[in-house]
């Protein structure tokens, strides 16, 4: 390997990546390169460090006591830690002959001193694992990932008493060229805008000289200065509003108007909430799966980070829902029934198509074979639409997922008191239930039986968290993850990690009875209420956001719907490849917490 080779390679490990031209010439001075049999200890508490280590070639493998933590393969470097404090509780043993490159002790020392080095060899796992994504993402970064609201052009706020005739209040609001009116009444408010003027006064029954507060509707949405152009975007699309009113505390400060928002922006989402408004068939609803699949192209390769991207797509998604249900359910049932989605759809963590899995909660004075009919429809329809059928047949259209409210909770208690395979999964199924249509207070009821049954039922816990062990995580030994040889010596993404995230958080939700659907909401609150401390929860989410996010990318990108959870660590950069392990050791992490929790060692 000639000198400039030598150069590119270790420009090409971060952070060294972040040194100028003059200083990565000098540091080249000062580089081994050495060679190790197989077996050789390099570093114990016995033995310390005298280098810091970038692998040429073969393998090394880091224990902690006699348990294997890691290894380290081509391209990876170790170990900063046990030269930075001069002393490690690890075990560094060479498992493959090892041809690497050598900084000196002192040399390493004295590159820490720049700031950049050292900023990212001082960081905890938490804000390594974020420097990492920022570093693989510097190039992709855009207005999405750090505009607040208090960035953009507020309107102005004009603000009248309940009092106030329409007349003074119109004045009011050209001399401020204000986009709406807000009526205060004592500390809340409503708001008038013009399509209350048009369809209240012009087509109405009321008169310029009426008091403001009789075309005012109170059902105002609000959204904090500090909070993402992201989430406004969000908000704005889930309740189909075109404003937002901007607060401070609990101050108003000023009006957001959607259109300059997505002048903002610059992308289609309010296209596609508009053309799901619109549809009139199922035709119509077709067309707009080209422009969520475009939608989501876009956000992830402008760096928008993939629960954010989840979170509008739901919205979107559950518009679609909603808007089928209309179709295909008369009027006079939509209102004695509850449509909900769950699985991924219902925690909001579905991206681009899966498996459908949703049901149909129906009022006990109704009689539920008024549905059959509605409900295949509606089945048959989201299949055209491109929402695919559920291989465990958890869909509308099966009678067992189409029920009255009473025959539902007793099918819940019969689920609680089983600890068959099938009731267990049909349990953790209805946890992530979400209500998208309909009358929601059926689900909220059905929920809330749930959580008041379950109670001191920690042998039926134990029995349901033990399948968050089920899969093992794809770290080995030799090659640094476990492949799978049936797919082209890839990994699975969802067996691998995703899932043990997802359940394990979902065991612990039911434990502690947190109705949120969410797994990163779920986390947020375990760690609230002292389940774990806020280091573990924000590995935790930083781990599952970037499994996560390397999941979509296969799943944009697959040719084959099979593929869609598996990768090559191969195909991926040294920088992903770390965040790729590091998330792992989180995933093991939680399973070990799991496994204590929940006993499972005395769960056969």
């Amino acid at each position: 390997m000639s000198i400039l080779d030598q150069k590119k390679l270790i420009e090409s490990i971060h952070p060294f990546g972040l040194l100028s031209s003059e200083e990565l010439s000098k540091l080249m001075q000062k580089i081994d390169i050495a060679y190790y049999p197989k077996e050789t200890l390099l570093i114990s508490k016995n033995l310390p460090s005298v280098a810091f280590y970038i692998i040429i070639k073969g393998y090394v493998s880091e224990y902690i006591d006699d348990t294997l933590h890691t290894v380290y393969g081509e391209g990876d470097s170790f170990d900063a830690d046990a030269l930075i404090y001069g002393t490690t509780q690890k075990r560094f043993v060479v498992s493959e002959d090892l041809i690497c490159y050598e900084i000196q002790k002192d040399d390493f020392l004295e590159l820490i001193q720049n700031k950049r080095i050292q900023e990212y060899f001082l960081q905890d796992f938490i804000t390594r694992h974020q420097h990492l994504k920022e570093y693989s993402q510097q190039n992709q970064l855009t207005p999405f990932l750090v505009s607040q609201v208090k960035d953009i052009y507020l309107h102005a706020v004009c603000i009248v008493t309940q009092d106030t005739i329409i007349a003074d209040a119109l004045k009011e609001m050209k001399k401020l060229k204000a986009t709406c009116i807000l009526v205060r009444d004592e500390n809340s408010y409503a708001i008038v805008t013009d399509t209350d003027l048009r369809e209240k006064v012009l087509m109405g029954k009321y008169d310029v000289s009426d008091a403001i507060v009789h075309i005012a509707s109170k059902n105002i949405i609000t959204i904090e200065k500090s909070d993402f152009l992201f989430n406004a975007l969000v908000l704005m699309t889930h309740n189909a509003i075109k404003r937002l009113v901007v607060k401070e505390g609990d101050k108003v400060i000023g009006i957001l108007e959607q259109l300059d928002l997505l002048s903002y922006f610059a992308n289609h989402s309010y296209l596609i909430a508009v053309q799901i408004d619109k549809a009139q068939n199922i035709d119509d609803l077709k067309e707009v799966q080209n422009g969520l699949k475009n939608l989501v192209t876009t956000l992830d390769s402008n760096g928008v980070k993939v629960r954010y991207i989840s979170k509008l797509v739901a919205t979107l998604n559950q518009k679609i829902y909603a808007k089928v249900f209309t179709m295909y359910v008369d009027e006079s049932l939509q209102e004695k029934s509850a449509l909900i989605i769950m699985g991924s759809e219902g925690r909001e963590e579905q991206i681009l198509k899966t498996d459908q899995d949703n049901a149909l909660i129906i009022a006990d004075d109704m009689d539920k074979e008024l549905f059959v009919e509605p409900m295949h429809k509606l089945n048959k329809a989201l299949l055209e639409i491109g929402f695919v059928k559920c291989e465990g047949n958890v869909m509308v259209s099966n009678a067992y997922w189409r029920r009255n409210l009473e025959d539902f909770k007793n099918e819940i208690d019969n689920w609680i008191a089983s600890f068959k395979g099938n009731s267990l999964q049909n349990l953790s199924i209805f946890l992530d239930a979400k209500c998208v249509a309909g009358d929601c207070t059926l689900v909220n009821v059905a929920k809330d039986h749930l959580f008041a049954h379950f109670e001191k039922r920690d042998d039926v816990l134990a029995h349901l968290a033990k399948a968050t062990l089920f899969f093992e995580t794809p770290i080995s030994l030799f090659s640094g993850f476990k492949l799978d040889k049936e797919h082209e010596n890839k990994l699975d993404l969802k067996k691998g990690g995703i899932f043990a995230i997802v359940h394990g958080i979902r065991c612990l939700a039911l434990e502690n009875k947190i109705k949120k659907n969410n797994t990163i909401e779920r986390i947020k609150e375990l760690n609230n209420r002292g389940v774990f401390d806020k280091v573990f929860a924000t590995e935790l989410i930083e781990s599952f956001d970037t499994l996560l996010s390397m999941r979509l990318k296969t799943m944009l990108y697959a040719k084959d719907q099979k593929d869609i959870n598996y990768i090559n660590p191969k195909d991926l950069d040294k920088t992903s490849r770390d965040l790729l392990k590091d998330s792992f050791q989180v995933v093991d992490k939680l399973k070990k917490f799991i496994s204590f929790h929940f006993h499972l060692e005395m769960v056969s």
